[in-house]
């Protein structure tokens, strides 16, 4: 079964090229404070050379009217919000939005219901950071969690091309989001890349949403 693979945290158009050439269905730009934080006139420069790839947005607690300039200006198919965004800011996003929670000890699939968006991220809890942690969650355990989020659900948090294959099999995401896991020092690594692409197609368990 086919899953939707995105590549976050994406600074560069040879970046972004090897994602596209190698398969991947989203690339992510980080417009939120962040190591991996791009400006708007280069996530649009990227963006505009760029078919053929989805293009996502990442904000944290940004106000509404500039997170819909920038989705504006670097043509984003989606925004992905990190922080504390309400059921209500998302509906008033008008695009379509992934909403991140982070899965911790105070995390309540049930919540989930109250946001009407098109994805759900689940990632790591990590006390004071928002995202981009590089740290797994205890996948086994929020099996079950999981299995409550009726939205489809893309999963993040310290995926590699060598735990991709077992995340997918113990959760069946929707989707599979990787940052960290593609880069060495920091910067996107096109061989990572492309190992890590190989592996998340051989996955299996995720649910074809063609």
């Amino acid at each position: 079964m086919l899953i939707i693979i995105k590549i976050c945290g994406i600074k560069s158009l040879d970046a972004a090229q090897a994602a596209k050439d190698y398969s991947a269905d989203l690339i992510g730009f980080v417009f939120a404070e962040s190591r991996r934080r791009i400006e708007v006139p280069a996530a649009e420069k990227i963006a505009s050379q760029m078919t053929g790839i989805g293009k996502v947005g990442v904000f944290v607690n940004a106000p509404l009217p500039e997170v819909q300039e920038i989705a504006k200006r670097c043509k984003l198919d989606y925004v992905q919000l990190h922080g504390n965004e309400s059921p209500e800011y998302c509906r008033l996003v008008n695009y379509p939005v992934i909403k991140a929670v982070r899965v911790g000890v105070d995390f309540d699939p049930l919540k989930l219901e109250e946001y009407h968006v098109d994805w759900i991220l689940l990632d790591s809890f990590v006390p004071g950071q928002q995202g981009g942690t590089g740290i797994t969650f205890d996948w086994k355990k929020a099996q079950l969690e999981r299995q409550q989020v009726k939205i489809p659900l893309f999963v993040a948090g310290g995926l590699t091309a060598e735990n991709v294959e077992e995340a997918v099999r113990i959760l069946s995401p929707e989707g599979i989001d990787v940052s960290g896991g593609v880069e060495t020092d920091g910067i996107k690594d096109l061989e990572k890349i492309r190992q890590f692409l190989i592996a998340a197609r051989r996955a299996k368990g995720g649910i074809n949403l063609c």
